[in-house]
């Protein structure tokens, strides 16, 4: 699953672009404001976003650079002028593509899954801080050097967070990476379950934990060791 977010104050359009691109493989949230794209930036990890240039309460051009001085997320800017100026300056803030409207929306989608797959990264298998050594590729996971057992479920859950640290990740986000097939038929309190166990057999004290936190009515994230 690929979560990718909309900045575009024609609701419209914005609407139609989801319709238009939606499958199993992206999750949409839209935006109509710079302001309420930022709020949702810094509580949600993005794919890609795709930004209008254009916008009730500012520039997409200025939000791209803001983001990109500490981000590396995937950016495709939209504009409805098509004009070389607008395009060498919306590569120069930071943006990964750049499509004029109008657009075909299959021309669209075939740029975004060009964009992922270029843009995607190794996929890490080695984490390595404090006291813990978590090798996913053999499953051999350690504590103090102690070998901890963990079923698949917990190695999921454990992947998403450990090398999203300091991320908050939603429930939903991680009900999707543990159950790829699919939620409906999950039980509501598995993942809270799942939680529990890793913070007994990974937390010196479970009942306050030092890594698997908590962040309320948000979901939970990883603290690494200092």
């Amino acid at each position: 699953m690929k979560y990718i977010l909309i900045l575009e104050d024609d609701a419209d359009l914005a609407a139609g672009m989801e319709m238009a691109l939606m499958s199993d493989d992206f999750s949409f949230t839209i935006c109509s404001t710079i302001k309420e794209a930022e709020e949702k930036f810094r509580q949600q990890t993005f794919d890609l976003l795709i930004l209008d240039v254009n916008l009730p309460d500012g520039s997409g051009f200025e939000l791209c650079r803001k983001i990109r001085k500490s981000s590396k997320v995937s950016i495709i800017l939209l504009t409805a002028r098509d004009m070389e100026l607008d395009i060498v300056r919306g590569l120069e803030c930071g943006a990964d593509d750049y499509i004029t409207k109008p657009f075909s929306t299959m021309v669209l989608r075939a740029r975004i899954r060009a964009l992922l797959r270029r843009t995607a990264p190794e996929q890490e298998t080695d984490y390595a801080q404090g006291p813990f050594r978590f090798q996913f590729a053999t499953m051999e996971f350690l504590k103090n050097g102690i070998p901890v057992d963990l079923s698949r479920t917990e190695q999921r859950i454990l992947y998403l967070l450990v090398f999203h640290p300091g991320q908050i990740l939603t429930r939903e986000r991680l009900m999707e990476w543990v159950w790829p097939d699919g939620t409906e038929y999950v039980e509501d309190n598995a993942l809270s379950v799942g939680i529990r166990r890793l913070r007994d057999k990974l937390e010196d004290n479970p009942s306050k934990p030092e890594h698997i936190k908590t962040v309320y009515g948000k979901g939970y994230q990883w603290e690494n060791s200092l």
